[in-house]
């Protein structure tokens, strides 16, 4: 079984791969903290011209908040009638038992 995973490409590629992230981890993926520029700080400062379009937020939570409440109230709704309707099947049975015995 050795002999197997020596000689298959799949090991040699698997360990290639292994090599290679054993020797990415002694250089550190992420730079060091660099200042923002005058541009970049400009990018990044608020714009009073997008102001209105950032209060969507609020109407989205708003609408999935409404959203959740017609869930719940049309599973009630649908458990209800369900309910509903075996009782009224149950009375029903009850009815041509009680009918069918007087007979």
């Amino acid at each position: 079984m050795a002999f197997f995973l020596q000689k298959s490409s799949l090991a040699s590629h698997l360990r290639s791969s292994y090599q290679k992230r054993e020797g990415s981890l002694a250089v550190p993926s992420r730079a060091f903290h660099v200042e923002l520029g005058d541009r970049e700080k400009a990018l990044l400062a608020e714009d009073p011209s997008l102001r209105r379009f950032k209060s969507y937020k609020k109407s989205v939570w708003r609408l999935k908040s409404i959203g959740d409440v017609l869930t719940i109230v049309v599973v009630a709704g649908c458990c209800y009638e369900i309910y509903v309707r075996a009782v009224m099947r149950e009375e029903a049975r009850n009815q041509a038992k009680a009918a069918g015995a007087s007979e």
